[in-house]
């Protein structure tokens, strides 16, 4: 490279252009249905039916899912219009090296949904072994399906993800028919699927318990919420489109229509469970209604699309964070290893019985940083991204040292706040994340370190398919002619989804 080894400027960071980008509205809707057949999202309609009937269950769980495929949405205008990734993008709000602070989050995270999924992968396969030899040592196999898997992402084999867009339709059959028979189950034993509930409840203890639904859903998915660009910047859009809802209308059908439905019916699976088996953990559910071969095969349709989903979703997009902030010395096998630890010692065992209050944390710190990236994007910089600059080691991004102190500020206190009202945790942490990055930045901040799209708002300069602006041109004047990367976007789902650095 011309500028001596800029890191900033690896080639996976570079803006995607407009004749690169491949997704549809049909292929992002078929994405959406395999990220969001999630067995873990069982948990939350089982907590969710003790206190709620489940018409009630499936309400909270629509409004929230919409409430954040619309944050989704929003923040996904910075992929659709810039062609950025979150992980550049989050030098704006948080400085070049202020970026690896909240990514890291956001990669433990995902380590521990990676110990979750597998958790939920060693069940089944003890299940399969105890039917086929007698076998039973469900930890053992934990350890066992851990291995395989890391040693399959640091191996970079990628055949086991493809699986997932076989699995997917699979498992919503699967799920089909898990509903129809734990419904019967449970009306075999006097239940009323549509009006029982395990302890109800009235008035202002009722209205909580709706929330909590509401804010585990939004707190389920705000990773992704915050990380949409990653894979936003892959969606086919129009040119010179200046129209907001025309331009983003792949995310609004994927984010706003689509995944609620998906996400719904596994919510709801998950509270019909617990009426059947007075458990959300669809592998006991499983071995409860089927048995002989049928469960069998279930069982290893559930290994298999934990798998594929851990591979893709979890282990490689936490690799690349732990790899990228460690730097040359810690290459992509390092940061599997590195993933799969914490993922073991987060005891996922353990997290599914909290997990519906581990979403609420998890949502109110997340949806600060989605507060923060609106605050910036739309009411600081109204669309217009000085993009050269987040390439510069050197440029108006590096603030203080690297840091920008409105951003990691208004995070911490937002996710402080957030976390003091649980059952509101992903709606205050968005808010107060906003409210204190706008003032802090917009008064404060950017008076000690100007920024150029501010003090010259121009479309031409910092528009970008909206003016019908590819940022390659841009970005390859700064680098030797044969350095200039070619971004390969490969087509299938699966593939699309390892750029998700998503929640499940």
């Amino acid at each position: 490279m011309a500028n001596g080894g800029n890191y900033l400027k690896s080639p996976d960071l570079l803006p995607v252009t407009h004749q690169q980008r491949n997704i549809g509205t049909f292929g992002f809707a078929v994405i959406w249905v395999g990220m969001a057949i999630v067995l873990a999202a069982f948990a939350i309609g089982g907590a969710g039916i003790i206190s709620l009937s489940l018409p009630m269950v499936i309400l909270a769980t629509i409004i929230g899912s919409v409430l954040i495929g619309v944050f989704m949405t929003l923040i996904g205008d910075i992929g659709i219009e810039h062609g950025l990734s979150f992980p550049v993008y989050m030098r704006a709000p948080f400085g070049t090296i202020g970026t690896h602070i909240p990514s890291l989050v956001r990669g433990v995270t995902a380590a521990c949904w990676f110990g979750i999924n597998t958790y939920f992968g060693a069940l089944a396969i003890n299940g399969i072994l105890n039917l086929l030899i007698g076998f039973n040592n469900w930890f053992l196999c934990f350890l066992i399906f851990a291995a395989l898997q890391l040693f399959n992402t640091s191996l970079g084999i990628k055949s086991i993800e493809r699986f997932a867009d076989f699995a997917a339709p699979i498992i919503i059959l699967i799920s089909c028919w898990m509903y129809i028979t734990l419904a019967d189950n449970a009306t075999t034993q006097g239940k009323d699927v549509w009006s029982w509930v395990e302890s109800p409840t009235t008035g202002m203890t009722a209205f909580t318990a709706f929330m909590v639904v509401v804010m585990a859903n939004m707190g389920f998915w705000a990773t992704l919420a915050a990380d949409m660009p990653s894979l936003s910047r892959f969606f086919k859009a129009p040119k010179n489109e200046r129209n907001w809802f025309k331009r983003n209308k792949t995310q609004l059908v994927g984010s706003l229509i689509v995944m609620p439905i998906t996400n719904t019916f596994i919510v709801a699976i998950g509270a019909v469970c617990y009426m059947a088996v007075a458990s959300a953990d669809p592998v006991n559910a499983l071995q409860q209604s089927a048995s002989g071969f049928i469960l069998g095969i279930l069982l290893l349709m559930i290994v298999l699309a934990q798998w594929s989903t851990n591979t893709s979703a979890n282990v490689i997009p936490a690799a690349t964070i732990f790899s990228n902030i460690g730097g040359p010395k810690v290459p992509f096998w390092v940061g599997v290893i590195v993933a799969g630890i914490i993922g073991i010692l987060a005891q996922p065992w353990s997290l599914f019985g909290v997990l519906v209050e581990a979403l609420l944390i998890i949502g109110g710190i997340l949806t600060a940083i989605v507060g923060i990236l609106f605050a910036d994007y739309y009411l600081i910089r109204k669309r217009r991204v000085n993009v050269k600059e987040l390439y510069e080691l050197d440029g108006q991004f590096k603030f203080m040292n690297g840091f920008n102190l409105a951003g990691l500020i208004a995070w911490v206190i937002g996710g402080i706040l957030a976390n003091m009202f649980p059952t509101y945790s992903s709606l205050i942490g968005f808010f107060a994340g906003a409210i204190i990055y706008y003032v802090l930045a917009k008064y404060w901040w950017f008076k000690k370190y100007p920024q150029a799209e501010l003090i010259d708002p121009s479309d031409e300069k910092y528009l970008g398919i909206t003016i019908g602006h590819d940022w390659d041109d841009i970005i390859a004047q700064e680098m030797e002619p044969e350095s200039v990367p070619v971004l390969s976007i490969v087509s299938t789902e699966v593939d699309t989804i390892i750029e998700i650095k998503g929640t499940e």
